[in-house]
């Protein structure tokens, strides 16, 4: 039983390591470590208990640290033709297919730059028809793919006072499509096609 222990521990802390999302390593990271913590002392092997006992220690101070951490957000409109825009949107690109297996740079209604900190963490484009904002790309860095950013954006008061009524967006994929469920947006059965809908 303490060897598959061991075992477990060690897929963990592997597993801690291919993640871009800092808060997400940091967890499997804890889990991990707290397991060879228990691994290590069960089988006497006290360096590895007392080390991964420090492991798990320093990554519930920071995980505290992130989840107490007020963070600034803010949204920042640019041009479409904006040159920053433009290379972010080039640079990301390849990243943004997985999501967005279509997109392609063009020029839309809405261009905005989404801040973290004061560090642009991702991007929203989308075309306005009537009272509804109809979403070309939702994109977000992947080291900052941990919702907060999203929660912020789709709860902010700015896109009720423009009069609009609700955001539209068509399935992209899979896995975008988990994301959107869990923001609160629904499938749309009016529509032939897979759409999803959010009121704001």
């Amino acid at each position: 039983m303490i060897e598959i222990v061991g075992y477990l521990g060690s897929v963990l802390v592997a597993l801690a390591m291919i993640f871009n999302s800092i808060v997400r390593l940091r967890w499997f990271s804890l889990v991990g470590s707290t397991l060879f913590t228990i691994y290590g002392f069960s089988i006497g092997a006290l360096p590895v208990g007392f080390l991964n006992g420090f492991i798990a220690l320093t990554n519930i101070y920071y995980l505290v640290k992130m989840y107490s951490t007020k963070e600034f957000f803010r949204t920042l409109e640019t041009k479409p033709n904006n040159y920053y825009l433009k290379e972010f949107l080039e640079f990301n690109i390849a990243d943004i297919q997985k999501f967005f297996p279509s997109f392609e740079i063009k020029d839309h209604d809405i261009s905005l730059l989404v801040l973290r900190n004061m560090q642009v963490a991702g991007v929203f484009l989308a075309d306005k028809k009537g009272d509804e904002i109809h979403i070309k790309l939702d994109y977000v860095t992947p080291s900052y793919r941990d919702f907060k950013l999203a929660n912020y954006f789709y709860h902010q008061e700015q896109f009720k006072k423009d009069g609009f009524k609700s955001f539209v967006i068509g399935s992209n994929s899979k896995k975008h499509d988990q994301y959107l469920k869990k923001l609160g947006f629904q499938l749309d059965k009016s529509k032939k096609t897979s759409t999803f809908i959010k009121t704001i």
